[in-house]
């Protein structure tokens, strides 16, 4: 084994690559890099995916693919602000329904009430503010807006008293729970416990059909790496840099001229708007949206795919959410008995063995490697020879 690996390392085409001055910059930091990692995120969502994986299976990565836009935005509001927000399923919940309302009226013909209203029959005609969801240029602007306006005042309100840290995770897990308690009690005009189901029709195209299905797979894809795109470029501007300091020195901030309540109610405003995308994205491509899927337990499991993958990095939060919902299912289908108990070992296992999420599993790598080889005696194999010799 160690003869293969001393034969790979000296082979020329190796030794011609890394002297390659246009290949190197794909590894350096920069737009080079980033260009590539995006250019390999649209090959594999776009091309690899919809070869390898049965309908089936890429639609319920188009479903893991809209928690990974609500987790970028967690990443940001917690990752780079410390905002633990623990009632995300609020922001989620409002771009669900904005969504589902639209699909449910576009699919009803004129003059009659969506067929749950009618089942219900606790209303005779159409609310005034359903009306207004009828026209995609207002619901389609509504799923953004609304979450980051409604975030933004809140912040404003929240932030300008102090309150952060376990007093603001508390507050925000009690408005998702709030929420929750109001559309299962509006059952005649929100469709109750059972929600707003049987949405198969997408902007005129029959969801029924597999290729149109599919399109709504490309296009929740198209949203997450745009929804990257965006992150990246906040967490690494100077609002980013503020957002930082913001977290770490608060009253410094504020001393430097600044409005730190602002800075923070931008990052749960844009954090919102994000979830709003995503629950828009779920009720897309799974056709329906109930009080169960924007209560506190989904809220805390964005929490948790945020944790386990890392909060402050970039890509952390979105492998992580796609990674958790993946495994969830995946036990699930092995141990339909034990899956719980098996996921939550897993979280336990993670925040303590690796508290900045699989995100740092590099870098923890390389601190005991270089501890190692500092603590290692005169003549002693390094800590990846000693690997490679127990590979072999």
């Amino acid at each position: 084994m160690n003869a293969m690996l001393e034969k790979i390392k000296t082979h020329p085409m190796l030794a011609k690559l890394q002297s390659n001055p246009y290949l190197g910059r794909v590894f350096r930091p920069g737009p080079i890099r980033t260009m590539s990692g995006f250019a390999a995120g649209g090959i594999l969502l776009f091309l690899i995916a919809p070869v390898v994986l049965s309908q089936f299976r890429l639609e319920l990565l188009g479903k893991y693919l809209a928690f990974a836009i609500v987790a970028s935005g967690i990443g940001l509001a917690w990752g780079r602000g410390g905002l633990l927000t623990l009632g995300q399923g609020v922001f989620f919940g409002i771009g669900a329904y904005a969504m589902a309302m639209h699909l449910k009226l576009s699919q009803t013909p004129d003059g009659q009430l969506p067929d749950f209203m009618q089942l219900y029959g606790e209303v005779d005609r159409l609310p005034a503010w359903w009306e207004p969801f009828r026209y995609s240029w207002f619901a389609i602007p509504a799923i953004i807006i609304v979450p980051a306006a409604i975030a933004y005042l809140l912040g404003a309100m929240i932030f300008r008293r102090g309150v952060r840290g376990a007093y603001f995770a508390i507050l925000s897990q009690a408005l998702a729970a709030a929420l929750a308690i109001f559309i299962v009690g509006q059952q005649g005009t929100t469709g109750g416990t059972n929600g707003l189901t049987n949405l198969n029709n997408f902007f005129g195209y029959d969801l029924d059909d597999p290729v149109n299905r599919r399109m709504v797979y490309f296009i929740i894809a198209g949203v997450l790496l745009a929804v990257i795109a965006i992150t990246r470029q906040l967490m690494f501007s100077r609002y980013g840099e503020l957002l930082v300091a913001t977290r770490d020195a608060y009253q410094r901030v504020r001393f430097l001229g600044y409005n730190p309540a602002r800075v923070l109610s931008v990052a749960f405003a844009v954090s919102a708007a994000m979830a709003g995308l995503g629950g828009a994205a779920f009720v897309s491509i799974v056709g329906a949206i109930n009080p169960a899927s924007i209560d506190v337990v989904p809220s805390i499991a964005f929490i948790i795919g945020v944790a386990v993958g890392g909060r402050s990095t970039l890509l952390g939060p979105v492998l992580g959410a796609v990674g958790v919902a993946w495994f969830g299912t995946a036990a699930s289908e092995a141990y339909p008995d034990s899956w719980q108990y098996i996921q939550g070992g897993m979280f336990i296992l993670v925040v303590a063995f690796l508290p900045g999420g699989l995100a740092t599993l590099p870098a923890a790598f390389r601190a005991i490697k270089g501890k190692w080889d500092d603590r290692k005696p005169p003549g002693a194999p390094s800590l990846s020879g000693a690997v490679q010799e127990a590979s072999a």
